[in-house]
């Protein structure tokens, strides 16, 4: 039986330098529009970052978010405890773009939904790179990295399309890039991605 082409194009990836995909393979997608995901104990961000594509250019971490691995699921988000799992209904939420990702984590609760991790949010863009456009890029606000007081970092990951600017550099230009944004802070240009299940 030849392997679900989401978890061949893994391979392809490389993706079994970190992962034995045979053994991982979580069985055929439980519907057609279904995104499989990679755990975040399974590889690290960084290291799925620059598989990344857009317009043929590798994707990169900034340089100010050396502490990625940090970042972590948050409590309310339920992970399935295998390194490959499935993501039901993903939206970009482009309709939440200009919210803060404190307003849009209300809003996505009382909509029964689940805002995605970095790892889900690079995952997807993995499988379906062309989700990633200009003006309608996303947040991943399950992912936070907790302090010792019980808070949370201000910051959350996100993932959008560099311009080449400032640190990320000329050649960056048009290359996906995961970043950071400010909790409370909004972005005309960034949505905030989230699936309704993960099986």
């Amino acid at each position: 039986m030849a392997p679900d082409p989401q978890l061949a194009h893994l391979a392809t990836l490389g993706l079994n330098r970190w992962i034995d995909l045979d053994a991982a393979d979580p069985g055929p997608p439980p519907t057609p529009e279904a995104v499989l995901a990679i755990h975040h104990d399974a590889v690290p961000a960084a290291d799925l970052a620059p598989l990344l594509r857009h317009n043929a250019k590798p994707g990169f971490v900034v340089v100010d978010l050396t502490d990625l691995a940090d970042f972590r699921p948050t409590p309310r988000v339920e992970i399935p405890d295998r390194p490959l799992y499935w993501l039901h209904d993903v939206d970009r939420g482009d309709d939440l773009q200009n919210w803060s990702a404190e307003e849009a984590a209300t809003e996505l609760a009382d909509r029964g939904r689940s805002p995605l991790t970095v790892h889900e949010g690079i995952s997807w863009l993995l499988q379906q790179p062309h989700r990633l456009e200009p003006n309608a890029c996303f947040m991943t606000i399950a992912s936070r990295k907790a302090k010792t007081d019980n808070r949370f970092d201000a910051r959350t990951p996100a993932i959008w399309i560099s311009g080449g600017t400032g640190r990320d550099g000329r050649e960056r230009r048009g290359a996906p890039k995961v970043g950071w944004c400010w909790w409370r802070n909004r972005h005309t240009w960034l949505g905030f991605a989230s699936t309704i299940a993960r099986t």
